[in-house]
């Protein structure tokens, strides 16, 4: 396959960058796929006189790996990096990045993990498979890549799902992506390095909470790292003031979203964008912004006295601060039916972006007529044999231009009343759905492979139930026209909170809003 010519003249500028020979060694076979390889890798190669293409023989077929020229001067440090797949789409990058690390440019990486990295011991081979319109699957692909760069015990290889549909099967994989280590499943769904490196060094967990509990107070703490929490943060740094963020993953569920059309200035985006776009803006203020990290309870006076608040982590460690901002978000919510949790990963998915390749030509359902339901019908009916919508009401609340467009779809059918009552399944994966409709009462079985809840949000509160803040009936927090909660110092925006219409724009306003009471409430105390 040949690059187009702005590709071609973006990764000609990239190659200039190679410091040490590099050398693509392709595996292939008679396949369509091996000669769309080939050209590919041909083409690289013509491009910049540091790569070779050879060839080998790996056990995949087709598939190519990345690794140092007989010339290079760390050649006897082997790099095993392979691609079993044509890694074009979202997997553009990490073939990039891939052929700069091995061919000696600087990793962007703190130089802290690159020395926890090198001194890995022990063997680690990875095997992580995705699709190419995953958006989730390249973080894991170029930390992994990273990671066999750094240590030659760790090797990586992506493998592409579509291609390889055979593995895929047997290995009962319905969800990208997911990643193998040593044959046995490591884990699913996005990681960087700063997930994947604490379960492969057991002891940097302890020595991570014992770095946060250090930290000295801050003035204002916020709770969270999408839209809601990036905001309260930005405007809280403004203020001069000592603030942190405490994220779980920085960007929330905006991460998951792909298509993205209402945010005012911007005519369209993607979530990943959106969210780097946040946290290089935040970063530039300073903000000690701390990853990978939960909060399990709060704890505030109750006496207005203004005494620190305090948060402890799921890894152990308790911050301080004196005022705090909650911006913990929501989640996808759940049918709580017989099926939905055990075939979890196995045809029950939540992201029809990430996973819908996987069920090329296949029968799917999608559970939900919102806007959610309804572009995740659109979407998968693209490549699915069919899509089946189930609305447990007795019409869609989707868009009208969404239901135009639903309708025009040939292979789509629509169910309304539609009440979901079990996922079932064989041999370890979703063979059908039950359900009953809610005006005749009957039973109806739906033969299919997948199924997809687009249901709506809950919010993230289970942690504050014993911190004495009020909660509304659907466990929102109660905020006021500042976002002051009812505990004194401690506020919270975004989706986590009674404030209706969950949108991103709605979100950064609350954050902004919440920081600037915060900040208010400090300078009174």
């Amino acid at each position: 396959m040949a690059l187009d010519s702005t590709i071609k003249t973006q990764l000609q500028t990239y190659l200039q960058m190679l410091r040490e020979p590099v050398e693509l060694a392709a595996s292939l076979d008679e396949s369509t796929g091996a000669k769309e390889m080939l050209a590919l890798l041909e083409e690289i190669a013509s491009m910049s006189d540091k790569i070779t293409l050879t060839r080998d023989d790996d056990a995949r077929k087709p598939s190519f790996a990345v690794r140092r020229a007989a010339t290079h001067k760390e050649a006897a440090k082997a790099v095993g990096i392979r691609f079993a797949g044509i890694p074009m789409g979202h997997e553009f990058t990490s073939l990039v990045l891939a052929l700069l690390h091995v061919g000696g440019h600087p990793l962007k990486l703190e130089a802290e993990k690159i020395a926890q990295i090198a001194a890995i011991e022990g063997k680690f081979a990875f095997e992580t498979y995705i699709s190419l319109s995953c958006h989730n699957c390249p973080e894991v692909v170029q930390a992994l890549n990273l990671m066999a760069v750094i240590n030659s015990n760790i090797t990586h290889v992506m493998i592409d799902g579509a291609l390889y549909q055979n593995e895929v099967s047997e290995r009962k994989i319905m969800a990208v992506p997911t990643i193998f280590l040593n044959g046995e499943e490591f884990g699913a769904g996005r990681m960087g390095v700063d997930e994947i490196l604490p379960k492969l060094d057991k002891g940097a967990e302890a020595r991570e909470a014992k770095k946060l509990e250090a930290k000295a107070p801050y003035d204002v703490l916020v709770i969270g790292g999408g839209p809601a929490g990036a905001s309260a943060a930005i405007y809280a740094a403004r203020k001069g003031i000592r603030t942190g963020v405490v994220a779980d993953r920085f960007g929330g569920q905006v991460m998951d979203t792909m298509a993205i059309e209402n945010f005012i200035s911007v005519k369209e985006t993607e979530g990943p964008k959106l969210v780097a776009a946040f946290e290089e803006h935040v970063t530039s203020y300073g903000v000690d912004v701390m990853r990978l990290q939960r909060a399990q309870s709060l704890n505030a006076p109750i006496d207005g006295s203004g005494g620190l608040i305090e948060v402890k982590l799921e890894g152990g460690a308790t911050l301080r601060s004196k005022a705090v901002v909650v911006a913990t978000g929501a989640r996808w919510k759940e049918l709580n039916i017989p099926g939905e949790k055990e075939y979890r990963g196995k045809g029950v998915a939540y992201c029809p972006h990430c996973d819908g390749p996987l069920f090329k030509g296949k029968h799917v359902a999608v559970i939900g007529g919102g806007n959610s339901g309804v572009e995740a019908a659109i979407d998968l009916a693209g490549f699915v044999s069919h899509v089946t919508l189930l609305q447990h009401s007795d019409k869609l609340t989707a868009d009208a231009i969404l239901q135009n467009k639903l309708f025009s779809l040939s292979n789509i059918t629509v169910i309304i009343n539609a009440e979901t009552t079990e996922i079932t399944g064989e041999d370890e994966k979703v063979n059908g759905l039950i359900y009953r409709d809610r005006v005749t009462k009957a039973l109806h079985t739906v033969p299919l492979a997948g199924v997809f809840v687009q249901i709506g949000l809950l919010p993230n509160t289970d942690w504050l139930k014993t911190s004495g803040l009020k909660l509304s009936k659907f466990n929102e927090i109660v905020v006021d026209a500042h976002g002051q909660t009812s505990l004194p110092g401690v506020f919270a925006a975004g989706d986590v909170t009674t404030v209706p219409y969950k949108q991103i724009i709605i979100a950064m306003g609350e954050g902004a809003k919440a920081a600037l009471g915060a900040f208010d409430y400090l300078i009174r105390q």
